[in-house]
């Protein structure tokens, strides 16, 4: 009888525990691209002078801005086609096509003017002041470093005080 009252709870459980295993699986796929099996949320730049952001993924949506910066870093967070959903350092989201969009990485100074300095250090010398707004090629980022590009100089920025790049990213040169 003791082994028949295992059997079916083994078997009331299973639906459960295959219920949570596809639950995880279903977290586990909301992480990659449907379209491109790249990572969502991800960084990207804005390839153009002037980007149309709709207010859904194609060109029958209306355009609710443009964008008149190129090199913007921004995050796309979801995949329709070849639409990508972006948000902006501000947060605010809209669709523009994958034409628009560029692999190659940016981030921007956000809230404080900033020191690029010589090394990953704070004891490092500074080689330049970077006021809110200033975009910067990402080059690499290590711990709480990260090595940019700005107007030809190259140097090192605090991961926290810039946009474009998550916490926990690694990127090698």
């Amino acid at each position: 009888m003791r082994a028949f009252v295992l059997l079916l709870v083994a078997l009331l459980c299973a639906p459960v525990a295959a219920g949570a295993q596809s639950a995880a699986s279903r977290a586990a796929m909301t992480s990659v691209g449907t379209e491109t099996g790249l990572p969502i949320p991800r960084f990207v730049t804005l390839r153009a002078r002037e980007v149309n952001v709709r207010t859904g993924p194609g060109v029958r949506y209306p355009i609710d801005w443009v964008f008149q910066r190129p090199n913007l870093p921004v995050e796309v967070v979801a995949e329709f086609d070849t639409w990508r959903k972006i948000r902006d350092f501000e947060g605010t989201e809209g669709w523009v096509h994958q034409s628009m969009l560029s692999g190659r990485r940016t981030v921007i100074v956000v809230t404080a003017v900033r020191l690029l300095r010589r090394e990953p250090a704070e004891s490092s010398p500074p080689m330049a002041r970077l006021e809110p707004g200033v975009i910067a090629w990402l080059e690499a980022c290590r711990g709480d470093w990260c090595e940019v590009e700005v107007a030809g100089i190259d140097g090192w920025l605090r991961r926290g005080d810039v946009w474009g790049v998550r916490a926990d990213e690694s990127i090698e040169e």
